[in-house]
């Protein structure tokens, strides 16, 4: 804010620098992400001397992604900043990631003048922004005058947290911030986001249809997905799996909605339940391919699913919904349990429950036994038995988990006990969001995180230890290190120096890279290493790695995507 003197009248100004963050802070949000450079650098000095806090990246994909978790765990949208042209290119894979997954996020990118992009005249980092990233988000708007950053900063929160939230994009070309502009003006231009993300209630008939349809069901299952967790109805969710009896499967990142100990979780007998399963209830979980779209032989015989979702265009997209509630996740959970009383629901045939427990019993005893071996060196599951042991003390702790290997087994292996609290590659099976949501999730909740790593996802991201160290996050990172990429056994077929595609460097020291920025670095070869040093990790409160050495042996090619990954029949 400065004071100009027109026709001898001071006359107060600001800029559109100051509106950004006015706009910004209007709406309370109170953090930004990014990494500076032309034209944003001020933005981001002056963001954090009006008292944001701006936490800056060695790389803009990894500040998106601590973004798009920050707003995850908020239903705020989380703000990523970036430089122009290669600095939004960075930044827009994280972008169209979170529109994916329905994180709300908001990537603000400085840009070119638009006289000069529109007669393609050469300017520095020329890029036509706004329409790069169109395809790949909800919304994309740009602001070319300082009085509608206001309405630009309102509209992009809207888009991003109303309906299915997402990603927005948010142009502002360099002239933008620096223009001026009288304060009074300024501030009169500012909007404040009225319930951005409305209820929208589901159809009466809609909740009858869905109630018919459990009355009449023999072998009713739950499903349960992230967009259940981010919907923040926890208490009735967990009112409707209980009084239904109904057993509940947990998408990854919905475990913890209710604990993975709880007595109605099919987890331990997943396969069972979705081929033996007469009716479904979708909780905001999509029939995508993580669900095998809701057939095939995952599925076993054709059944009838009741689907929640607050995109009309969402349902019958794999397969025909018998029941659609189209609203809010809240809404709707709320309306089923409002009607249960004179529905005439019973509780699931005995016969269904005791299968389920019967299949629990045996496939936990099978895991129970890969659990207790003590193979050397240590595999995925002798060491992920001793972090699941040490974690079970911390229930409240935050886990990012990324990986091939390391992401398929965590996730069967590690409870979660409180929503919210686990982050994984989602809807994408996406690779490298690993520091940037470890980042996000420690600003964000205050809480300390754990961050289980396969070695080659750690790759896309590691360079953020430096970040983790700078800002003194309580994040620990363990890099499940088996030299390569699935696992270090291929070799070079013609016997050259250079190695085979999937391999690294063998016994890399990941715990050192940590110690070069002042944290504390642990090396662990044995399951009982591996859960002292995490717990005293966990109890120092500050940033370390652990480089957990596991046999180069272990781990299949893909993970369990196998079947996603084409293999050559041709012979040369």
């Amino acid at each position: 804010m400065e004071t100009t003197m027109t026709h001898n009248v001071s006359v107060e100004v600001t800029d559109g620098f100051h509106l950004v963050i006015d706009a910004l802070k209007h709406n309370d949000i109170d953090t930004i992400f990014g990494l500076v450079g032309i034209p944003i650098t001020d933005l981001a000095r002056l963001a954090q001397a009006e008292g944001m806090r701006f936490i800056g990246f060695r790389h803009e994909q990894n500040a998106g992604n601590a973004a798009a978790i920050a707003g995850y765990m908020t239903k705020k949208p989380g703000i990523c900043l970036t430089v122009s042209a290669p600095g939004f290119l960075n930044g827009l894979t994280a972008l169209a990631n979170a529109t994916t997954n329905c994180f709300p996020m908001i990537l603000i990118s400085g840009s070119s003048e638009r006289e000069i992009v529109d007669l393609q005249q050469g300017d520095y980092e020329e890029m036509d922004q706004l329409n790069v990233a169109r395809p790949h988000c909800k919304a994309a708007f740009r602001v070319l005058k300082a009085e509608d950053i206001g309405i630009g900063i309102a509209r992009a929160i809207r888009a991003a947290v109303s309906g299915r939230p997402g990603g927005v994009y948010l142009d502002l070309p360099a002239q933008l911030l620096a223009q001026t502009i009288e304060a009074g003006h300024a501030q009169r231009s500012l909007v404040k986001v009225i319930d951005a993300a409305p209820r929208q209630l589901p159809a009466p008939e809609s909740v009858e249809r869905a109630l018919a349809l459990l009355k009449d069901a023999k072998k009713p299952l739950i499903l349960l997905g992230k967009g259940a967790a981010y919907a923040q109805a926890d208490a009735d969710i967990r009112a409707f799996v209980e009084r239904t009896g109904i057993p509940y499967l947990p998408m990854s990142m919905a475990k913890g909605l209710l604990p993975d100990t709880h007595a109605q979780s099919a987890s331990a007998a997943r396969s069972f339940v979705l081929a033996e399963a007469d009716v479904v209830v979708l909780v905001g979980a999509r029939l995508n391919w993580l669900l095998a779209h809701g057939k095939g032989k995952t599925w076993g015989k054709p059944k009838q699913f009741v689907q929640i979702d607050i995109a009309p265009t969402e349902m019958d997209s794999n397969v025909a919904i018998a029941a659609p509630l189209v609203g809010d996740i809240g809404s709707c959970v709320g309306a089923l349990l409002a009607g249960l009383d004179g529905a005439g629901i019973d509780k699931p045939d005995s016969e269904w429950l005791g299968a389920i427990a019967q299949r629990k019993e045996q496939n936990t005893a099978k895991m129970a036994a890969l659990l207790d071996k003590n193979p050397v060196p240590m595999n995925f599951h002798s060491a992920l038995r001793s972090i699941r042991d040490v974690l079970k003390e911390y229930p409240d702790i935050n886990l990012v988990n990324e990986g091939a290997n390391t992401l398929d087994f965590a996730r069967s292996i590690i409870d979660q006990y409180q929503p919210r609290k686990r982050f994984d590659s989602g809807t994408w099976g996406i690779m490298g969001i690993g520091m940037g949501f470890a980042i996000g999730a420690a600003v964000t909740s205050g809480k300390p995180v754990v961050a289980v790593e396969g070695d080659s996802a750690f790759g896309f991201s590691g360079m953020e230890l430096e970040t983790i160290c700078r800002y003194e996050l309580p994040v620990t990172t363990i890099v499940f290190n088996n030299n390569g990429v699935y696992r270090g056994t291929d070799v070079n077929p013609t016997g050259g120096k250079d190695v085979a595609p999937t391999v690294f460097v063998k016994n890399a020291r990941y715990d050192k890279m940590i110690e070069a920025f002042g944290g504390i670095g642990y090396h662990a070869t044995t399951p009982e290493e591996l859960a002292r040093a995490l717990c005293e990790a966990i109890a120092s409160g500050k940033p370390a790695l652990i480089n957990a050495v596991i046999d180069e042996t272990a781990g299949t090619e893909s993970g369990r995507l196998t079947n996603l990954n084409p293999q050559s029949a041709a012979k040369k």
